[in-house]
């Protein structure tokens, strides 16, 4: 299979569909859900469709270890290679890989200014031009709407989109009527576009919380594989 063909077949063509043609530079997109329902492979799978598209990724990580994140993108490209029959897919990966880079900060000593004033150095001065920046880990219930606001500041300056991971703490009411995650209310006028994603029988359901200005909200016709923790078509 072709490049082309492969990018036409994405599922993800689904989400761009349905927050009207994707989010955008200058937008915040979030990903919520409890722990361990799959963000991390959902952003990832963002990253290599993108990178598919030759358009740079920079995965921002707090994790202790950038080995983990690595392997992910491994696990994730080799299941599309094996599901889409890849030709010469070594050749691939060797070629996408040059359009990513992967920046791993200490949350804890680290402030937002110095993780932006690292993505810039690397944007600008090692003429890295990235389009899609992933922050993965960012804890919302330790942040601030401010420390948010500065990262769409700088979305906008740098003509980047953003797509955060929001982990949600165990408790059984984790949701208001509208299905905005309690934990984000105070950063909604920050965020474009809010996905959260549920356990429904056997899948993981994606659930359209906010799509920018317009009033669609709903379930996708998307879902996570919870056996290759692919996005697939529902």
């Amino acid at each position: 299979m072709i490049k082309s063909e492969l990018i036409k077949r994405s599922p993800l063509r689904i989400l761009e569909q349905s927050i009207q043609g994707g989010l955008g530079s200058g937008n915040i997109g979030v990903l919520a859900s409890r722990k361990g329902i799959g963000k991390t492979a959902c952003l990832v799978h963002i990253a290599i469709d993108k990178l598919f598209q030759d358009k740079p990724v920079i995965h921002v990580s707090f994790a202790s270890r950038v080995d983990h994140i690595i392997s992910w993108y491994e696990d994730i490209f080799n299941e599309i290679a094996r599901r889409q029959n890849l030709e010469s897919s070594s050749e691939l990966h060797d070629e996408i890989v040059k359009n990513r880079v992967i920046m791993n900060f200490s949350r804890a000593g680290t402030t937002v200014e110095q993780i932006l004033n690292s993505l810039e150095a690397l944007i600008r001065y090692g003429r890295f031009t990235a389009e899609t920046v992933i922050v993965d880990g960012f804890d919302f219930s330790r942040e601030s709407q401010e420390e948010l606001h500065r990262f769409r500041e700088f979305a906008d300056k740098m003509n980047l989109e953003l797509w955060f991971s929001a982990s949600l703490k165990k408790g059984k009411d984790l949701f208001d009527e509208q299905g905005i995650p309690y934990e984000l209310h105070d950063f909604m006028e920050e965020i474009q576009v809010l996905l959260t994603l549920q356990y429904q029988d056997d899948h993981v359901q994606f659930k359209l919380v906010k799509n920018h200005d317009h009033s669609q909200p709903g379930d996708l016709q998307l879902s996570l594989d919870p056996g290759t923790l692919l996005i697939a078509r529902k």
